[in-house]
């Protein structure tokens, strides 16, 4: 979740200004999935900000479009 800019993750221990765009982290993601064979991933980082609900739903969402990703592989 670093990686992102805070303007779209501001519930991150450590927030990159001028980090990834959401599009950036997607075509990145993209190009990975296309290119290697995942097995797993990890995404960490997340410090919830009571009230703020807006970054839980980037990360789950961050998840939930990887694993497409991943299933679709070459498909996409």
């Amino acid at each position: 979740m670093d990686g992102l800019d805070p303007s779209i993750m501001p519930a991150t221990g450590t927030p990159e200004p001028g980090g990834l765009t959401w599009w950036q982290a997607m075509e990145c993601l993209v190009a990975i999935t296309l290119s290697r064979t995942v097995i797993g991933f990890d995404v960490v980082e997340l410090a919830p900000i009571k009230g703020l609900h807006a970054a839980d739903f980037t990360a789950a969402r961050l998840v939930y479009n990887l694993m497409g990703m991943i299933v679709r592989g070459n498909d996409i």
